[in-house]
C-alpha cells in the first residue's frame, strides 16, 4: 500500500539538467531509506544513491560528482539533482523505498512507477 509517485523526467540536451521528484507518505519518508535507482533500455536496474531516514547518502559510482540527492520532510519529497547528463544517463528513473540504504534493488521493497529520461541532441 506504499505509493511512490517519480515526477519530472523529460528530454533533456547533453549536458543539461533535470531535477526528479520522489513523493512519498510522511511515515515512509521519515522511517524508510529512499533510493534512487534507473534502468536504461536492455540493462538492468542499477542503483544511483541513497538517503537513510537519519539523512546519510551514499552515492554510487554513477551518480558521485553530478547527482544530489535531497530531502525535504515538509513536502514529503525526495529529489534527485542530475547535472551534465550524457547519453548514458538516458532511462527509466525510479525511486524505492527500503529498511536500509543500499544501492542494490533487491533491498527495496516498494517502487515508484518511474519517469522517463531522455537524453537528446
Amino acid at each position: 500500500q506504499v505509493q511512490l509517485v517519480e515526477s519530472g523526467g523529460g528530454s533533456v540536451q547533453p549536458g543539461g539538467s533535470l531535477r526528479l521528484s520522489c513523493a512519498v507518505s510522511r511515515v515512509v519518508l521519515a522511517n524508510r531509506a529512499i533510493g534512487w535507482f534507473r534502468q536504461a533500455p536492455g540493462k538492468g536496474r542499477e542503483g544511483l544513491v541513497c538517503i537513510s531516514a537519519s539523512d546519510g547518502t551514499y552515492y554510487g559510482d554513477s551518480a558521485k560528482g553530478r547527482f544530489t540527492i535531497a530531502r525535504d520532510n515538509a513536502k514529503n519529497t525526495v529529489y534527485l539533482q542530475m547535472n551534465s547528463l550524457t547519453f548514458e544517463d538516458a532511462g527509466t528513473y525510479f525511486c524505492a523505498a527500503g529498511y536500509f540504504c543500499g544501492l542494490a534493488p533487491d533491498q527495496y521493497d516498494f517502487w515508484g512507477q518511474g519517469t522517463q529520461v531522455t537524453v537528446s541532441s
